[in-house]
């Protein structure tokens, strides 16, 4: 039977490879540069918003200018647009709050976040982010050095009570059912890169 070695595992291997590629697991390639990342049915049934955003943390450029924020998300839906702008702002917001998320590069994402917000039913987020936009003229730039000169105006604790009213109020609940109510949204297959 020394046969059955040489063609078994290779069916073993490929059997394998279809177990993770259909269960949503991200595999990494052989030159570890780019990765297949699958959100299918399974993914989405565990909405977890973290997982579900993965394939356009890796190809959406939020530093390079608004065209080229614009033409990354071409291939994504509005919905995942939304999650990637809602959880860009969540992660700024909660590490030095509405100031840190404008100064940095996510800013650009406030008009995507904002609407977001709406189409999620969180609306005192909504209110939240809008009021913070509303200092910086009701209109940031999406232009990060024109953003900085906006900000310039204002003093470092202007958005303080903004701040602590975004972190007293969850959303993720209106997150999870968003991503179920439209599931089909949010399924991905395709190569990502990885640096």
């Amino acid at each position: 039977m020394p046969g059955l070695n040489k063609w078994l595992l290779p069916i073993l291997i490929g059997a394998i490879v279809l177990f993770l590629v259909y269960s949503g697991v991200s595999m990494p390639s052989l030159d570890g540069k780019t990765s297949r990342v699958v959100i299918n049915e399974a993914v989405v049934d565990q909405a977890d918003p973290h997982v579900i955003v993965e394939p356009m943390w890796w190809s959406v450029s939020i530093y390079d200018g608004p065209a080229i924020y614009h033409r990354d998300l071409q291939k994504f839906s509005q919905p995942q647009r939304y999650l990637l702008a809602i959880l860009w702002y969540e992660a700024e917001v909660n590490n030095g709050g509405h100031h840190q998320f404008y100064l940095n590069s996510t800013g650009i994402v406030w008009k995507d976040a904002l609407r977001g917000f709406q189409e999620i039913g969180a609306n005192e987020h909504a209110h939240i982010l809008q009021e913070s936009a509303n200092k910086l003229g009701g209109l940031p730039s999406l232009d990060h050095d024109a953003r900085q000169f906006q900000l310039r105006k204002l003093d470092l604790d202007a958005f303080e009570e903004l701040d602590n009213r975004f972190y007293e109020k969850p959303f993720h609940n209106y997150l999870v059912k968003y991503i179920k109510a439209n599931r089909a949204d949010f399924y991905f297959d395709g190569v990502v890169n990885k640096p």
